[in-house]
């Protein structure tokens, strides 16, 4: 699977009552992202984004949360000055889903 077809994805409602992806398949996944991280235990994946002023932050900020509604998939965000950490899991499962991927590529595909 290319980057191009997880953007190519929507997120299915997840709701619980499935097994989170494993630490084996969420780093196959990550390696078609740019830049983001799988934290320690594997349950979540994050990135930094950096601009040169909050204007920028807000400009991306909105078009990221146009993505998250589109998708009905949200991430946990921390917003500054000059930058943006976001981080998604899926709350329900306990770790992580493809739709966090789906997410994490539609926002990679925000930049290109």
């Amino acid at each position: 699977m290319s980057p191009s077809d997880l953007t190519t994805k929507h997120c299915k409602p997840c709701e619980g009552g499935v097994d989170p992806l494993t630490r084996s398949e969420a780093e196959k996944l990550l390696g078609q992202l740019n830049g983001w991280t799988l934290n320690g235990p594997g349950t979540a994946i994050s990135r930094a984004f950096r601009y040169r002023n909050f204007h920028e932050v807000m400009e991306f900020v909105n078009a990221l949360a146009w993505v998250a509604h589109r998708e009905d998939h949200h991430p946990d965000l921390e917003v500054g000055y000059s930058r943006v950490n976001v981080h998604y899991t899926t709350h329900a499962i306990g770790g992580l889903s493809e739709n966090d991927f789906i997410c994490a590529a539609k926002i990679d595909a925000l930049l290109a």
